[in-house]
């Protein structure tokens, strides 16, 4: 009587892995813009100004899509790591779309110091410098929200991973003389007007995208591009 073999353990395992994969890469996908309260005013773009604000992409594009963050909210971090290079690859990099970022700093304390020191490094350094750094941050961001972990020390150690001794210079005396603390505020002041309340909170061409999920922001970009 022959036997009955038996099941591979390794490919079950590689199985699993496999469904594992699967499932986080759909919730990535579907996963909500959970950084905060609920956005549930009103919304008009009218109140919307990009001008200014850091830039990837041509500024005449025909879609305009304008994130509000803050880079302690993991939301936001999320959103930065999953779903802006998507953004980018199949809009900006094709002339389609403009992404601007703008701080709406609120977590806490230094929400707010690490949204004025960015500011600096744009006013100082322009866009590249600034995406740089803002790559930076959230690749650095605290598990924790609270606490004063964004303070100006570990701020200007993070910069010289990307910037050069004299331009880290010329940002820390912008920061310190407070150059742009009321870029900043002006900022927060646009998301309160326009209805803001949490982070990310997403743009396309002045309209507030309250879908559920990133995929539907994705396709709400090919629409308004007119793929």
């Amino acid at each position: 009587m022959s036997k009955k073999p038996r099941p591979s353990s390794g490919r079950t395992f590689a199985a699993i892995v496999a469904v594992i994969a699967v499932i986080l890469l759909a919730i990535i996908l579907v996963g909500n813009f959970s950084g905060g309260s609920d956005n549930s005013g009103e919304n008009s773009g009218e109140n919307l100004e990009t001008s200014g604000q850091p830039l990837k992409g041509e500024e005449d594009a025909p879609v305009t899509v304008v994130e509000f963050g803050d880079y302690k909210c993991p939301a936001c971090q999320n959103f930065h790591e999953s779903v802006v290079p998507e953004i980018e690859a199949q809009f900006v990099e094709s002339g389609d779309a403009a992404f601007h970022y703008v701080h709406y700093p609120f977590l806490s304390e230094d929400s707010t110091t690490a949204a004025e020191f960015s500011e600096a490094v744009y006013g100082e350094l322009g866009d590249e410098a600034f995406w740089n750094f803002h790559d930076t941050l959230f690749a650095n961001q605290p598990q924790n929200e609270s606490g004063n972990y964004f303070d100006q020390e570990r701020l200007t150690e993070l910069l010289r991973e990307t910037a050069s001794g004299e331009e880290v210079t010329t940002v820390v005396e912008a920061y310190e003389n407070g150059t742009y603390e009321e870029e900043v505020e002006n900022d927060r002041s646009m998301a309160e007007d326009l209805g803001v309340n949490s982070t990310p909170s997403v743009f396309v061409n002045g309209e507030l995208f309250e879908g559920d999920s990133y995929q539907e922001l994705l396709d709400m970009i090919a629409e308004e591009a007119g793929e």
